[in-house]
């Protein structure tokens, strides 16, 4: 029996049992395109992330302490960065300014009516702001009531806020100060690179008269602000070496190195340093969750197995007729096995479009772009496939081992 009369026998048999077999098709389908929608949506949120990442300054090296069992990556804790620090990270070779970054203790920010409750509100310089991600005004000057926002805070209101618009500060101690928005920019602004899987709201208001946070300065004596997270800018092409020397100054001669509590690290980091760790962070995430999936091509599976089974018993008399008239055992496998192949070949070939139909909208809930994973897609279709002719080569291997006699006796 050639190829292609085993596949037409296998084809004729499926299109007689259609509800059967739409069903034990239905199930590998399932399997197979939820490991394709979790494959995309692992490889979209990577994708995301590590765009945003790379497209942050990649000349910037980012300061900050955290546990030392912290795995985190934005797990900045109390302020230790002092005046002193930043002055003296200013004056190594290499760096071309220095951005500190602290927290104000907000209650909530106020547009209109609308009142938005632990808004985060980060204290900055100007030099924060890059004048090509301003998407409207301009950066906000020190010492004045001004405030600049991302476009998701500006967003965040029942009312979108625009330049000029007036906002009500509420800070601790019952304090409000009035604020006049300045500017607009994209993204979260001189924040660690990794910060959530979605930009996040941000206001961001100068350092002075906003940040009270001082300490005493351990090399001059005297109270200083202090700043959880400090941002060195560096010249392009000494970024490495630049790295090297902030991070020997805060392991030597560091105010933060005499501030920071037992059990925490200093830490330099540049965009790159992220890029490695978050990748292998959500390609672990994605390869424990597509696992999982894959107990939908188990499912699967033994749905092909089921039918083939049922299929080899309501067959037996045929099977007979064909041993009586030639056909050998190997004959009898393999259109089982073509049969079975087929029902995995086009439950792959459904579960592929539904499953990058399905992935896609759910890049769009979650508000990522949206990007293909090649390698997962070929290895879902092929082990569907694969699946289907291994679930039935029990049941072919037992219809070619009927008799032919007592086959024939069979009703």
């Amino acid at each position: 029996m050639d190829a292609v009369e085993s596949v037409r026998i296998a084809l004729r048999s499926i299109r007689s049992h259609k509800l059967r077999s739409t069903l034990t098709v239905v199930g590998l389908v399932i399997g197979i395109a939820s490991v394709i929608v979790f494959a995309t949506f692992g490889a979209s949120v990577k994708a995301e992330v590590i765009n945003d990442i790379e497209g942050s300054s990649a000349n910037n090296v980012y300061v900050f302490a955290t546990p030392e069992d912290d795995e985190g990556f934005d797990q900045v804790i109390q302020p230790v960065f002092t005046e002193h620090d930043v002055s003296s990270l200013a004056s190594l070779p290499g760096v071309t300014n220095v951005i500190p970054r602290g927290t104000v203790d907000a209650n909530s920010l106020t547009h209109g009516s609308d009142t938005i409750a632990r808004q985060r509100v980060t204290a900055t310089t100007p030099e924060t702001f890059d004048e090509e991600k301003i998407v409207a005004g301009r950066g906000f000057r020190s010492g004045t009531n001004e405030v600049v926002l991302n476009e998701r805070a500006a967003r965040s209101f029942d009312e979108n806020v625009t330049v000029g618009d007036r906002l009500t500060l509420s800070l601790a101690g019952n304090r409000t100060r009035e604020l006049t928005v300045v500017g607009i920019v994209n993204g979260t602004e001189g924040q660690l690179p990794v910060s959530g899987f979605a930009e996040q709201a941000r206001v961001y208001v100068p350092v002075d008269p906003f940040y009270r946070t001082v300490v005493e300065s351990p090399s001059v004596g005297v109270r200083q602000r202090a700043y959880p997270q400090v941002t060195v800018v560096t010249d392009p092409t000494t970024t490495a070496a630049t790295k090297a020397a902030v991070e020997s100054y805060l392991q030597e001669r560091s105010d933060a190195r005499q501030l920071a509590p037992a059990g925490t690290t200093l830490t330099a980091r540049t965009s790159g340093d992220f890029v490695a760790e978050v990748a292998s962070v959500i390609e672990r995430i994605t390869r424990f969750v597509t696992g999982v999936a894959v107990i939908g091509l188990v499912v699967g599976a033994i749905g092909i197995a089921n039918i083939m089974l049922v299929s080899v018993t309501e067959r037996t008399r045929e099977i007979g007729v064909m041993k009586a008239v030639g056909a050998r055992n190997r004959d009898v496998l393999v259109l089982f096995l073509v049969e079975a192949g087929l029902l995995g070949a086009i439950g792959a070939v459904l579960a592929l479009p539904i499953g990058l139909v399905v992935g896609y909208a759910a890049t769009r809930y979650a508000e990522v772009t949206f990007a293909l994973a090649p390698a997962w897609m070929v290895t879902a279709v092929v082990v569907g496939v694969v699946v289907g002719v291994l679930a039935g080569l029990y049941p072919a291997w037992r219809a070619a081992r009927v008799d032919p006699i007592d086959a024939l006796r069979y009703e």
